[in-house]
């Protein structure tokens, strides 16, 4: 299990316009570092998630840190190998580039302590949850947290990935929601080459997350919810804030 943040120089940023440069950017980094192809995209890739930190103005997106994290033990070693000059990428087909050639690497400390039985985060980026009725034809993701059960739905997937019953409990912040009672994003993921664009809603509030140490942990570097390799599901401690 391993994480870092990215981070360019005070006043930089990249602009960016849809997540999916900057995932291909990760991934080009990660084989760059040498990890296979098949292990960090695709059906069969190894857990692991980002966050862009930044802003967006009008149209545009701009950010300054990168956070990536992974439970898996393989990729591990690899995340430690990141150059920022190897997410330099350009993708002619939808004419865009981002360039984080400048950041600097530092490793994200681990917040889990022994015997520690919860923790506050914040979404770093979206938390993406799809529907699984009918009830809203046409509206595939979630867009309220009070609509969903989160302990089930990130149970679920961590499960899943780790090959073990997870149990964790996951609490959205009742006074956050009530003063924030919208509190979805629409995220821009993808532009096809014939101009038509892929959208995910996500949800962004406070949780609280209570667990045992190993559940906890996973949750951190793994992140929570769908798409997480996709730039969604990072969490960072409510206590810190978004930082940089």
């Amino acid at each position: 299990m391993f994480r870092i943040r990215m981070t360019l120089p005070k006043r930089k940023s990249v602009a960016y316009n849809y997540t999916d440069i900057l995932h291909d950017a990760i991934v080009n980094a990660w084989i760059s570092a040498g990890a296979d192809a098949e292990k960090v995209t695709g059906f069969h890739a190894r857990p692991w998630n980002f966050a862009s930190l930044g802003w967006r103005r009008g149209q545009e997106n701009r950010a300054h840190t990168l956070i990536i994290s992974t439970p898996d033990p393989e990729l591990s070693e690899y995340i430690r190998k990141l150059k920022p000059g190897d997410t330099a990428y350009a993708r002619a087909v939808t004419a865009e580039a981002v360039d984080f050639s400048e950041a600097e690497i530092f490793a994200d400390p681990d917040p889990i302590g022994p015997g520690q039985k919860g923790i506050g985060v914040l979404m770093l980026s979206p938390l993406a949850i799809s529907r699984n009725n009918k009830e809203k034809k046409g509206h595939r993701w979630h867009s309220n947290l009070n609509e969903a059960d989160l302990s089930s739905v990130v149970n679920h997937r961590l499960s899943r990935l780790a090959g073990r019953e997870v149990s964790l409990e996951v609490h959205a912040d009742k006074l956050y929601l009530r003063a924030n009672p919208r509190h979805d994003v629409l995220i821009p993921v993808k532009e096809f080459p014939n101009g038509k664009r892929a959208f995910v809603i996500g949800m962004k509030a406070p949780l609280v997350l209570k667990g045992n140490v190993n559940d906890l942990r996973l949750a951190w570097y793994a992140g929570i919810g769908e798409k997480t390799r996709n730039g969604f599901g990072c969490v960072g401690l409510a206590e810190k804030g978004v930082g940089r």
